[in-house]
């Protein structure tokens, strides 16, 4: 397994240090640090982050040592996703774990918005159904195209050439039933609900969309360089959606997941064998050391004392 890479710790310190001038984006492409159709006020203010990533290059069979970086990003450059947080679930038990983080992501997104930050909202699959006349979507459907420096899609399966497979199974024991569930008796559920959790809320500054290039133009336009990852499932959407992190981390933005507002699906019936919560440490250990760190939710909620101030 050589060919694996680690988080590139370098890489993402250099880049958090930038703090004006322009972000160079893999293949040449430059991503405006600002622009004069920017919608969103800039305001002073930065996040200071205490990141967690894996402290050496790693492969299979090797422990995971953590190791904690602290960087600055300006709050009004920072962007915050909130992957599929939707008001039901076909497993139940992981419709209940959402509820439980709902009201806690709704209280720390409040903070990161008061301070400047930009929301995303993607409950995917609901986004036409239910807020495609809304000037959330407007905001983020209505953006100039920006060309992409790689194609934006999803990204399900591991990349070999960065990663092994993902340290625990999401097996599917009942046919069309959610790969993953750890319900006793996973049952077939041709439909949900897939609006945002109605813990959560959409409003001001925020946008609504499920598409990897409408966040590309929208975060071009606003200045956008660090993107936050939070909602659900480690192990899948957050992972390997159009605007998930693998495709982020691609498109060159500095990413990291919010690591206490996230849930994974998997159930203990299968490998590693381990405890539910164990099972989303692992993902988020995986993530920590081939694609980017991770953050606790604290991190967004205040900012650097003064750096708020007028400048």
């Amino acid at each position: 397994m050589e060919h694996l890479r680690s988080f590139d710790r370098r890489r993402f310190l250099k880049q958090a240090a930038l703090s004006a001038g322009a972000l160079t984006l893999p293949g040449g492409l430059i991503g405006a640090a600002e622009t004069s159709a920017r919608t969103l006020p800039k305001v002073p203010g930065r996040f200071r982050l205490r990141a967690r990533a894996c402290a050496q290059p790693t492969s299979q069979g090797l422990a995971y040592t953590p190791e904690f970086i602290t960087v600055e990003w300006e709050t009004s450059e920072t962007a915050i996703i909130i992957c599929d947080m939707w008001t039901e679930h076909p497993c139940k038990l992981a419709q209940q774990r959402a509820g439980e983080i709902a009201p806690r992501m709704n209280e720390t997104i409040s903070k990161a918005r008061d301070h400047g930050a930009f929301i995303v909202h993607a409950p995917s699959g609901g986004v036409k159904t239910f807020y495609e006349e809304t000037p959330f979507r407007n905001r983020m459907r209505n953006a100039e195209p920006v060309k992409a420096p790689i194609k934006i899609s999803g990204n399900w399966e591991c990349d070999p050439s960065r990663e092994p497979d993902l340290p625990v199974e999401a097996n599917n024991r009942v046919e069309g039933a959610v790969h993953g569930c750890d319900d006793p008796v996973p049952a077939p559920h041709p439909d949900f609900d897939r609006r945002e959790h109605p813990a959560i809320k959409i409003v001001g500054w925020d946008g609504v969309s499920e598409s990897g290039q409408e966040m590309w133009n929208v975060f071009q336009r606003e200045g956008i360089r660090n993107v936050v990852l939070m909602g659900v499932h480690t192990n899948m959407c957050v992972l390997g959606r159009p605007f998930g992190i693998r495709m982020m981390v691609k498109l060159g933005f500095n990413v990291a997941l919010c690591r206490d507002l996230t849930d994974a699906l998997y159930d203990p019936r299968d490998r590693p064998f381990v405890s539910h919560a164990r099972g989303v440490e692992l993902i988020v250990e995986h993530i920590e050391k081939y694609w980017c760190p991770s953050i606790v939710s604290a991190d967004l909620m205040d900012v650097v004392a003064g750096s708020n101030n007028p400048q």
